[in-house]
């Protein structure tokens, strides 16, 4: 197979548009030599011999251990900066009885985290207590009123999930003041501050840690304390319990699914279908997962998590934690049933500031100079849905994109990018500009004074615009091998589920088929898809899904038009059959 662009047309810098552009067609390399080595080694097809490969899985052991995540996979955790000193400090608290207070985000991997350590601590005997701060009245992040509170209700250790890492000012006081806080963090640290000043500060990602595997979530970062401290105190077999939780945070929080992250899902999913507590039990209930008795990383990104994640957007993120403490099945309904509630008011919230958004983008006087970074602002937006409003816009205009809230003269931010732009280094190159922000490559939180928008709108499109190439704002849809009709089989799809689970940095394979016939008139389906049938030269009938086609209406097939396909292959169960399944991701005629 050779490398095909499409003749698709390509996109000026300065005619940045607000709806779906035409994308750009790469077919990745065939590597003939090593997919039949490795197919005739591990007895597996030669497309999914190809498709781990072009993964960069070239050798039988290495393809092996992708295809059978273990145990034997997760790290020592004492390889990570400052784990023996973390450990050392827990071990006194517990066995002096020591109160701990564990500092909790807001988010789907800090409430998962704060759960997974909270249960942890409890088992080994610990008097703990947590504190998940409130989205709306006290923000991201440890403040220092909340660890006031702490020391005057006779806390003497704290210990940070999923947030800290820029505390400088709130951990500068508590060592002040007698407190002892232990950090455990994923977000990239300050450049110039370094590691906040803590009793021991946890991440991967700080200066001077070797830590072999930097795409841990918060949650993973908080099992590997628990991994630890459970090894010290001779219950290690016991740790294995947690992943099922471990592996939802790690999803929902959209970390890469290789390395250790991988096994932590698989050994995660693989153990779900026996979870015994009566909350996480609920939320499967309600989120309509696992009727087969398995679950997929998409139960989990998808339906489980946006209805954790939906808590703190919405209201009070410890509803979260009270779901995963519940002592039996009626109160672990009700909390459910409330996380569900919260979800369908986000997803109509999403909705409303998502077109407010792009309303503001499209008419405002700032159109024009917004060529390669979209930054939208307006009054009163709900801040809790910014952040996926901003995904959204991205994923659009395929332009980092950063959706403010504006309350009197403060304005806050969520940012979220694309493949190709480090939106970190970005914001970095404005902080002058703004108040504090933080975040990761593709995604941050920042806050701003409202006049200064403007001029953080042109900075951070000058730094957008030197950072890119034109080729780069075009769209790139990444095909992993061309296939005929004829291959499209119930077989080969059992295969594919070998690669499982799929999420970022694994995504699900996406094939190109040419020359499909059109079979009969596409049907509109919930007011945004498109739903067709199409067929091979033997005129084999396939259904397709196009989802959110009908935003491409100019683009809809006709019937016996001859076009080529790409998209991901699944089998679902309808009325009890098994059917075959072409979500489309892009068509060409």
């Amino acid at each position: 197979m050779n490398q095909n662009l499409s003749d698709g047309s390509s996109v000026h810098p300065s005619s940045l548009r607000p709806h779906p552009l035409n994308k750009r067609w790469v077919i990745r390399p065939f590597d003939t030599a090593h997919s039949s080595a490795l197919a005739e080694a591990l007895n597996i097809s030669p497309i999914v011999a190809g498709l781990l490969a072009a993964r960069g899985h070239y050798h039988a052991d290495d393809a092996q251990r992708f295809l059978k995540p273990g145990l034997d996979q997760l790290h020592d955790p004492f390889l990570m900066l400052g784990m023996a000193d973390a450990v050392a400090r827990l071990q006194f608290a517990i066995d002096h009885a020591e109160p701990i207070l564990i500092y909790g985000d807001y988010d789907v991997d800090g409430t998962t985290g704060t759960a997974v350590l909270l249960r942890a601590l409890r088992m080994l005997g610990a008097t703990v207590g947590y504190h998940v701060p409130h989205r709306f009245t006290e923000g991201y992040g440890i403040k220092q009123a909340a660890l006031q509170q702490a020391a005057t209700d006779g806390f003497k250790l704290i210990v940070s999930v999923d947030c800290g890492i820029t505390a400088h000012e709130p951990l500068h006081w508590a060592r002040a003041n007698g407190l002892d806080i232990i950090v455990t963090d994923h977000h990239l640290p300050d450049k110039d501050e370094g590691a906040p000043p803590a009793l021991a500060v946890l991440n991967p990602n700080q200066p001077g840690c070797s830590y072999p595997d930097k795409n841990l979530a918060g949650v993973g970062v908080a099992f590997k304390l628990v991994q630890a401290l459970f090894r010290e105190r001779g219950r290690e077999t016991q740790t294995p319990g947690f992943l099922k939780m471990v592996a939802l945070g790690t999803v929902a929080d959209v970390a890469k699914l290789a390395g250790e992250n991988r096994a932590i899902v698989a050994l995660g999913l693989s153990d779900l279908p026996r979870a015994v507590n009566h909350g996480l039990r609920a939320l499967i209930d309600i989120a309509g997962c696992g009727e087969g008795g398995e679950m997929t990383a998409y139960d989990l990104g998808f339906r489980i998590g946006p209805r954790i994640n939906a808590a703190g957007r919405m209201d009070a993120a410890r509803a979260v934690i009270e779901l995963f403490e519940a002592k039996d099945k009626d109160e672990a309904r009700r909390l459910a049933e409330h996380l569900d509630t919260r979800n369908r008011e986000r997803r109509e919230a999403q909705r409303e500031i998502f077109n407010r958004a792009i309303e503001e983008f499209e008419t405002g006087v700032e159109r024009d100079s917004q060529t390669h970074a979209a930054v939208i602002a307006g009054d009163g937006w709900h801040r809790g849905v910014i952040g996926l409003a901003a995904a959204k816009i991205a994923e659009r205009i395929n332009r980092p994109c950063v959706v403010i809230s504006l309350e009197g003269d403060i304005g806050h931010g969520s940012a979220r990018s694309i493949e190709a732009y480090h939106l970190f280094n970005g914001l970095t190159s404005c902080r002058d500009l703004l108040e504090k922000f933080g975040g990761h490559s593709h995604a941050a939180g920042l806050s701003i004074r409202r006049e200064r928008i403007p001029e953080f709108r042109r900075r951070l499109n000058e730094h957008a615009a030197a950072s890119l190439t034109e080729q780069e704002l075009i769209p790139t849809l990444n095909i992993d091998a061309e296939i005929p009709a004829s291959a499209i089989t119930f077989q080969l799809s059992r295969d594919l589920s070998s690669l499982e689970p799929f999420g970022a940095g694994n995504p699900r394979p996406i094939f190109a088929t040419h020359d499909f016939r059109v079979l009969g008139e596409p049907q509109v389906i919930k007011d945004q898809h498109l739903k067709f049938r199409v067929g091979g030269e033997d005129n084999r009938p396939f259904e397709a899904i196009w989802w959110r086609g009908v935003e491409e209406a100019e683009r809809t097939p006709q019937v016996n038009e001859r076009i080529e396909l790409a998209y991901e292959l699944e089998s679902h169960l309808w009325n009890g059959d098994v059917r075959l399944q072409l979500n489309v991701k892009d068509l060409r005629r």
